[in-house]
């Protein structure tokens, strides 16, 4: 049996908060997932494929040293997507992350897009809703920072919320 699968890192509560209070007006996933920054995009996984993915993920835990980020500015993926985001300082550790976690059994022979950590805000919005949020949002002073120091592998449930299947603590 496969069910979906999603690898994921969550901030803060104080981000979280942040977020969410864009998140309760704009962004549709506000109830069925809290705000994270994806590390590898949801997919379709059997049984039999997570020993392997569960022991790839502690091995990047295991070498993966705890680290800070920092949410600085609003931005958008308009027009390649109607999506507004808490945008990083500096993506480079999540980056680094993200290719560690993309390696072995989670290896993309070719991702769809670049990657961009962020955490969105505001999702499938009406154009005109979009640029009028972004237009107000991007003169805001936006100074987060917060720890990362586990990675989670989530599930998707029957009823279409997201649950931790299984969390590593970044310890390297």
């Amino acid at each position: 049996m496969s069910m979906l699968y999603g690898i994921a890192v969550f901030p803060s509560q104080a981000v979280q908060d942040f977020a969410n209070s864009w998140r309760i007006r704009h962004d549709p996933h506000y109830s069925i997932i809290p705000p994270h920054m994806t590390v590898r995009d949801k997919e379709e996984l059997s049984d039999a494929q997570l020993p392997a993915i569960t022991e790839h993920m502690e091995a990047v835990a295991s070498q993966t040293k705890p680290f800070q980020v920092h949410f600085n500015r609003v931005s958008s993926f308009y027009p390649a997507s109607h999506v507004l985001y808490l945008a990083l300082e500096d993506p480079t550790p999540m980056i680094r992350l993200h290719e560690a976690v993309c390696s072995g059994p989670l290896h993309v022979p070719s991702p769809n897009f670049v990657y961009t950590p962020h955490v969105t805000i505001g999702q499938n919005m009406p154009p005109d809703e979009l640029h009028d949020l972004y237009g107000n949002l991007r003169m805001s002073a936006v100074d987060l920072t917060t720890p990362i120091d586990q990675l989670h592998l989530l599930r998707k449930t029957a009823s279409g919320v997201w649950h931790i299947d299984k969390s590593f603590d970044l310890q390297g």
